[in-house]
């Protein structure tokens, strides 16, 4: 569910004021904890290290993002995919089904 545009979106104002202090172009990552900051257009071009509860997950930002939460591009759950010993019997042989 989207917060109400009463409100406007959540915007981290640290985020932001380290966002101005770097020139464009600046390759540096941003170390964030704030998942739930929504990109803005002023963010594109910089990357942003965003903590997924146990690293932060570089993030570069494009056009693209904007209006997306900074969260949704760093993963917390990793995949440890499906099935078993026939899904290592396969990818042996090299056929999928």
């Amino acid at each position: 569910m989207s917060r109400s545009l009463k409100k406007g979106p959540y915007l981290d104002e640290r985020l932001l004021a380290k966002v101005a202090k770097l020139t464009p172009g600046d390759k540096t990552p941003i170390k964030t904890w704030a998942r739930a900051a929504t990109i803005t257009p002023e963010m594109v071009g910089f990357t942003f290290g965003v903590h997924n509860g146990k690293v932060h997950t570089p993030v570069s930002v494009t056009e693209n993002m904007v209006g997306h939460k900074l969260g949704e591009f760093s993963l917390t759950r990793k995949f440890a995919r499906h099935g078993g010993k026939m899904q290592k019997e396969q990818e042996k042989s090299g056929t999928k089904k």
